[in-house]
């Protein structure tokens, strides 16, 4: 060192000089090792052991100066005091129990666990300590032998749940004296292996298809089957206010939505698997994880959709490892879901991808059957239709100048065109659910609509009505003109649909009832015909569309929507 530093360093040890701890009675402090370390130092007495441990507990020293008599116990209290405090600062209670179940010593957190956690413990550790002494007997007195017992215990009155460990303590000649008992709570494991519990039950009874039930039923009915599976579920275990499941399309990469529930906004149009400007489900498609959004309005992937979202949580379905779509849920609530709830709902996740797999596959498995016998039923079919339309067209040659007959031979022309088509069109039937939607879903602006459906067919009333429905409209029907009119002069409609020709009243007389109320209208007639010229009067006075019948359903939904939308 040299002179310069040696003079910086004395001035250190001036302003702040060492603490030294004198374990040391009265007598024993005028020895010269003390008057000469007491120049520097600034020295502190202790005379006995228990007043250093208080003096260490309170103040810092730099060293400790004691004689060999006192120096081990002193050593032994200090770390017995460390100990303990260590013990204090973990989250685990730690006891000594005593075989009658009297605490010698527990740790702070034991305390706060309270008195019923603190009496289980004292009963659990007495009973752990009859059993220790029995197994040390059957092991010949083996002192070699430490077997732990494990319990776990509830405390009803406030559903919490703890686990503890209990070892035995032997003195140097291998006689028992106590039992040390470790315990912690498990309430929160407890609970989420109970939710796991109710997900894997929920994903038995996803995958549960009777056979019976949906043999009959079309793609449609077959997603809404499992639409409402899905959600009936999910809300008893995830809470959420919104629900949606996208498809991913293999080939377009796009995420097209299969169902949702309670979507009151529009979704973005397209989106896809990109983790970049496709919000947080293109994120989660492209990356297979997770993704959890307590902060919809500075989250970098959240894209506006529901309105008052204020957390989602989105995760993939996956299926054999290959993310085959994702599962979002959203709620009003900030910060509501966790990590427990994104490890449920993957799980859940896993079993709706399942569920759509065997859907998928029923699907395609009735697309194979219905299109071989379509294709057989076209072949016999197609000669005698072509003879049925070359008959006619013959006939019709014959009657020049009789417009009437020869228009109802081009009906019968165009109703076997129609036959033929209609088989076609079987044969080209979905070949899966993948790439395919609700009709709720292709009509948003339809759901929770009401609409009164009128025609002295009951079955036609009925087909409307089921194909409404699936848009999760409501609807009434009516028979008959008088029925008609009562349902309009006491109930409020979205739209009114009605054939022109009705026992009681005509179709002239439900457009104007429904249009005093300001309430859209579709006329009905079969091949163009109104003997009471109806739609030529409704027409100029606001009639909304017109349907001929046949229709197919889509043609029924597109005017339904441009009748609705105009309104």
């Amino acid at each position: 060192m040299n002179p310069t530093s040696a003079t910086r360093w004395d001035g250190m040890k001036k302003l702040n000089p060492p603490q030294i701890l004198v374990l040391c009675d009265g007598h024993d402090t005028d020895t010269p090792f003390l008057e000469c370390i007491g120049k520097s130092c600034c020295l502190k007495f202790a005379p006995t052991v228990e007043q250093a441990l208080e003096c260490v507990k309170h103040d810092h020293f730099d060293a400790v100066v004691s004689d060999t008599a006192n120096f081990l116990p002193l050593q032994h209290a200090m770390g017995s005091e460390q100990a303990a405090a260590i013990l204090n600062t973990i989250g685990e209670g730690v006891g000594i129990v005593t075989a009658e179940g009297q605490f010698l010593w527990a740790n702070e957190q034991i305390e706060r666990f309270g008195a019923a956690v603190k009496d289980q413990v004292a009963h659990r550790s007495a009973q752990a300590h009859r059993s220790f002494l029995q197994a040390y007997e059957k092991a010949h007195h083996d002192p070699r032998r430490k077997p732990s017992r494990k319990y776990s215990f509830t405390i009803p009155e406030a559903d919490r749940h703890f686990e503890m460990i209990c070892n035995p303590m032997r003195d140097q000649q291998g006689n028992m004296t106590s039992v040390a008992a470790v315990i912690w709570e498990d309430t929160a494991n407890r609970r989420l292996q109970q939710r796991i519990d109710a997900i894997d039950k929920a994903g038995g009874e996803l995958v549960r298809l009777d056979a019976d039930v949906i043999a009959s039923m079309t793609v449609e009915q077959r997603i809404r089957l499992i639409q409402d599976k899905i959600i009936r579920y999910a809300q008893e275990m995830l809470h959420f206010d919104h629900f949606l499941v996208r498809l991913l399309n293999q080939q377009s990469n796009q995420l097209e939505v299969l169902f949702g529930y309670n979507i009151s906004a529009a979704e973005p149009a397209e989106l896809f698997a990109n983790s970049q400007n496709n919000g947080i489900s293109g994120y989660v498609a492209a990356t297979g994880r997770s993704y959890i959004c307590n902060d919809p309005q500075n989250d970098p992937h959240y894209l506006p959709g529901i309105d008052d979202a204020r957390s989602s949580l989105t995760i993939p379905l996956r299926l054999h490892d290959k993310v085959i779509g994702i599962l979002n849920v959203e709620s009003h609530l900030q910060t509501a879901f966790n990590e427990d709830d994104r490890q449920v709902a993957e799980i859940f996740g896993r079993h709706i991808a399942i569920a759509l797999n065997i859907l998928d596959l029923l699907v395609v498995e009735r697309y194979k059957t219905t299109g071989q016998a379509a294709d057989n039923l076209c072949r016999e079919l197609s000669q005698p239709l072509s003879k049925i339309m070359t008959q006619v067209s013959l006939l019709m040659e014959d009657y020049i100048g009789h417009d009437d007959l020869r228009s109802r031979l081009q009906q019968l022309i165009d109703s076997a065109a129609e036959i033929r088509q209609a088989l076609k069109d079987t044969q080209a039937g979905p070949k899966g659910i993948f790439g395919a939607r609700v009709a709720s879903d292709q009509h948003p602006e339809l759901v929770d609509k009401h609409f009164l459906v009128v025609d002295d067919e009951p079955l036609i009333c009925q087909t409307i009505a089921d194909v409404v429905r699936r848009c999760q409209c409501t609807v009434d029907t009516a028979a008959d003109g008088r029925e008609a009119l009562a349902l309009i002069a006491r109930q409020k409609y979205h739209l009114v649909i009605s054939d022109i020709k009705l026992p009681h009243a005509n179709g002239y007389h439900i457009f104007a009832a429904a249009q005093a109320q300001n309430v859209p209208v579709l006329l009905m007639t079969g091949f163009g015909y109104d003997p009471n010229h109806a739609i030529v009067r409704a027409n100029r006075e606001g009639l909304s569309g017109v349907l001929y019948k046949p229709f197919k359903a889509d043609q029924l939904l597109k005017k339904i929507v441009q009748a609705v939308s105009a309104q």
